[in-house]
């Protein structure tokens, strides 16, 4: 057993302030419940860092259908692993239960186990929980996860930071430092590869060498991961704004090649101009824009390629050995409405630009579905802010029931007019 190193509220930055309030309301109650509950990950190490988290996740003893008891507004998730997200509106707190590493030979048993049905008995719940023998303890939870600046706990009882694995340490030297040997990390999980340079690039940290010369070796691997999920992976790198860097580091680590040669052959000045202005973009706002849509991240990427959707079809991404038909990026498959709602963003492009058109055909304009993410693409690509300000004044213009799209700004709904019902003509009696 290791003896964690317990940082008190005074010598640490992180206050209890900074913490979203509902993550508070799901530690407070299970502390209430005699769980032990932390705030972990991420959330802690940006705290520390004074950034502001994108998600707050709770670890706590409590098992899953324990925490659901606790809280009516609780939904449990997952069949390998099950996660109980809390939500508060649009906004969801995941709580997990501590976990330990599993060991070979018991993932047949994880992955028998089904998840419960809504009208399981508790006594059927408790037998579930029962063989389900991956919970652990909060050191096991630390010593299973990949970095050790990931794995610092925050307890709200005492305010303190709690440390297995030197985290604090790599996090005031600035080190991405796996737990354990990074080969064995790596081959456990491909995907922490490419987590480890994003997690660097995102916080202008260095990686321990150790885990590039792992790299290195194990480059290939990433070929393992899900293409779904990588492919969901560089999405979350687009909208770090950091993508410049992070694909820098990839494309010198040798693992966008395995997975997306176009990509890997093609990265050059246009590239990296094209990913440096969705990051500028990113920038703008304290967390992500819902303007940063599919479509437009996965345009910032193949238009520099000179990859083009605006025939119908993309024939270089087009399936050939790789199973189901369908637009791809190497192995990477594409969503057939994204690559569609890229087309018509960059058939709009020429129709934002013509502003001697009829003040009648520009408001029509902005009455397009796809309007609005055809001005963000001109906003970050079109390196025209004159014609941003044009169609923003003609938005404005529209009424005082349309919001004005403010350069950046969250895309505003549009509101639909209710149709006039068409009065029914009277009939007489007998009428046919």
């Amino acid at each position: 057993m290791v003896e964690p190193r317990v940082i008190p509220r005074a010598e640490h930055t992180l206050s209890r302030s900074d913490v979203d309030p509902d993550a508070l309301k799901v530690l407070y109650r299970l502390r209430q419940a005699d769980h032990t509950a932390y705030l972990v990950g991420g959330s802690v190490r940006d705290l520390l860092l004074g950034r502001r988290p994108k998600d707050f996740d709770v670890g706590t003893s409590a098992h899953p259908y324990q925490v659901k008891k606790l809280f009516r507004n609780c939904w449990i998730i997952g069949r390998r692993f099950r996660l109980a997200h809390v939500k508060f509106g649009t906004k969801v707190i995941e709580v997990a239960t501590f976990r330990r590493q599993v060991q070979p030979g018991e993932e047949i048993v994880q992955d028998g186990v089904p998840a419960p049905e809504i009208s399981a008995t508790p006594s059927d719940i408790g037998h579930i929980l029962h063989r389900d023998n991956t919970f652990g303890t909060p050191e096991e939870d630390a010593f299973r996860r990949d970095f050790t600046i990931n794995a610092l706990f925050y307890d709200i009882s005492t305010f303190s930071v709690i440390d297995y694995v030197g985290g604090l340490d790599d996090l005031r030297a600035g080190i991405v430092r796996s737990i354990g040997d990074p080969e064995v990390r790596f081959r456990e999980d491909p995907v922490r590869m490419l987590r480890a340079i994003a997690l660097a690039a995102r916080l202008e940290f260095t990686i321990e060498q150790p885990v590039l010369v792992a790299m290195r070796v194990l480059r290939r691997e990433i070929a393992k991961s899900a293409p779904a999920r990588m492919l969901e992976e560089y999405y979350k790198i687009l909208r770090a704004g950091s993508s410049e860097t992070t694909f820098r580091g990839l494309k010198e680590a040798g693992l966008l090649e395995p997975v997306s040669p176009e990509l890997h052959n093609g990265a050059g000045d246009a590239l990296w101009q094209s990913l440096a202005a969705v990051d500028a973009h990113r920038r703008k706002f304290a967390s992500t824009p819902d303007t940063l849509t599919n479509a437009i991240l996965l345009g910032s990427l193949l238009v520099p390629l000179g990859i083009s959707p605006q025939a119908g079809r993309l024939p270089a991404l087009e399936d050939g050995d790789h199973g189901a038909a369908g637009p791809r990026l190497g192995d990477l498959p594409l969503a057939r409405r994204d690559v569609e709602r890229l087309r018509h963003i960059l058939s709009l492009q020429r129709r934002l630009r013509d502003l001697g058109a009829s003040v009648r055909a520009q408001r029509a304009l902005t009455h397009r579905g796809i309007f609005r993410e055809a001005l963000t693409w001109m906003e970050i690509h079109g390196d025209s802010p004159e014609i941003v300000e044009h169609w923003i004044t003609v938005l404005a213009e529209r009424g005082v029931d349309e919001q004005p799209l403010v350069p950046g700004d969250v895309e505003a709904p549009l509101v639909r007019r209710r149709r006039r019902r068409r009065r029914r003509r009277y009939r007489a009696a007998g009428e046919q």
